[in-house]
């Protein structure tokens, strides 16, 4: 059997970023994704707060069972920016990925590369 090994990294502006006290909302998307995309999680979610100018906002990360899913949220720009990274050695749907973003948050702008790593780097799609 050979593996998949299949990476999506996606940047987008937001104009409802979660602030601190929303940690938990972050956490249940989190969960909520890895059920989505049928993954198994491993370890985590684990979630943190930088209250540091310039660099504030969150960031949450999980190991899954084929490898590791990681979203940065920068509150403090107008509008806010999100970066998710989703590497997996099993296929997953990018549409359910990105359906599952536009569900929780008001995305104003959205790019996305997704890489096929089995095939040498090639670019699946490109937005």
């Amino acid at each position: 059997m050979q593996l998949d090994h299949k990476h999506l990294v996606l940047r987008a502006e937001v104009t409802n970023c979660p602030k601190e006290e929303s940690l938990h909302e972050i956490l249940s998307w989190m969960k909520l994704l890895i059920q989505k995309i049928d993954m198994k999680l491993m370890q985590g979610p684990s979630i943190s707060y930088v209250d540091q100018p310039g660099n504030r906002g969150t960031t949450c990360m999980a190991l899954i069972e084929t490898s590791h899913i990681v979203i940065h949220i920068w509150d403090e720009p107008t509008p806010g920016i999100l970066q998710l990274d989703i590497y997996s050695c099993k296929e997953f749907d990018l549409n359910e990925v990105i359906l599952h973003l536009e569900e929780y948050f008001t995305i104003s702008k959205m790019q996305y590369k997704f890489l096929d790593r089995t095939t040498g780097m090639k670019i699946i799609e490109e937005h």
